[in-house]
């Protein structure tokens, strides 16, 4: 007895067959019918949802049925293991969830859920890594500040995370990626900087230790005043800021800085920035001004004015 399986022709080679359409081409016919589905009336729509519900319910007790019979069989269960590694079977089964998203696909979903609460107030974050039930992550703006508000947000994306995701038991933050010092292009071309060129000497880079900031007096190469300099050492890089917090410009003389972390907080207002780059993440908009530094002969040139 001869078993006829519909679409396959017995004794046609490959070539006979019809050529399946493509992943692309089968998601665009997905995405016109569920744009036809908005043009339709609310009781032709709510027949439409529910003979799509119908054969979806249809679909995934069937695979359930694959799945659950490859898995018991021995000689079957690495042939399934192998479509799930395909992304289209993959894609299909995630659909049906009868295959889970992995936790890295999970926590971005939860983090999106609170995504627009963060951007809300001004922060931001981005999932780095996973690692052993430990979720490692990056704040941005509002969110890696000191105030009561950044907490609260950072407590936000904590329990979206442990509530979400099952294999995640706890948050840590990592600091945030400094960007890289800016220097004006003319000043990489020096010979040798002087006062007459519009640089001024800040000391002797010995005398801002890492991890520590310092405040020169400089003058202006424009001007007879003296410019207050702050001068930060992180990770035996030094960076040079005007003086004055950009919020009330007070001065930053007594900030708290954490190497840590790479912020340097206001002991004013508790206004907090990256000490890298001088972005504040307090108020996203509000900037310290950095100025070109370089070192020469062991000395700290300091470009205050041309």
């Amino acid at each position: 007895m001869t078993t006829t399986v519909p679409g396959i022709s017995h004794g046609a080679s490959a070539e006979d067959a019809p050529s399946e359409p493509s992943f692309e081409e089968l998601a665009r016919r997905v995405d016109d019918a569920v744009a036809a589905l908005d043009t339709l009336d609310p009781s032709a729509r709510a027949v439409a949802e529910e003979l799509k519900s119908a054969i979806e319910a249809i679909h995934r007790a069937g695979l359930v049925t694959i799945v659950r019979r490859m898995r018991a069989d021995d000689a079957a269960r690495p042939v399934l293991f192998d479509l799930v590694d395909d992304s289209v079977v993959h894609l299909l089964l995630s659909l049906h969830e009868i295959v889970r998203p992995d936790p890295m696909t999970l926590a971005n979903r939860a983090l999106e859920a609170v995504r627009p609460q963060l951007q809300g107030h001004g922060g931001d974050v981005t999932l780095v890594r996973l690692d052993e039930g430990i979720a490692f992550v990056r704040l941005q703006g509002a969110c890696n500040g000191c105030s009561m508000s950044s907490v609260t947000l950072r407590n936000l994306v904590e329990q979206a995370l442990v509530e979400n995701v099952p294999s995640i038991t706890g948050v840590e933050v990592v600091p945030n990626e400094p960007e890289p010092t800016l220097i004006s292009p003319d000043s990489l071309f020096t010979a040798r900087p002087s006062t007459e060129e519009g640089w001024a000497d800040g000391g002797h880079a010995d005398d801002v230790p890492d991890g520590e900031i310092k405040v020169v007096e400089v003058a202006s190469a424009s001007s007879a005043r003296q410019v207050s300099v702050l001068l930060i050492n992180l990770d035996h890089r030094l960076t040079a800021y005007v003086n004055e917090c950009a919020h009330e410009a007070l001065p930053l003389d007594n900030a708290v800085i954490d190497t840590s972390n790479g912020t340097l907080t206001c002991p004013w207002h508790g206004f907090c920035y990256d000490a890298a780059s001088g972005e504040c993440l307090t108020a996203p908009a509000a900037q310290l001004e950095q100025l070109p530094l370089r070192i020469d002969d062991g000395r700290i040139m300091i470009r205050v004015g041309t």
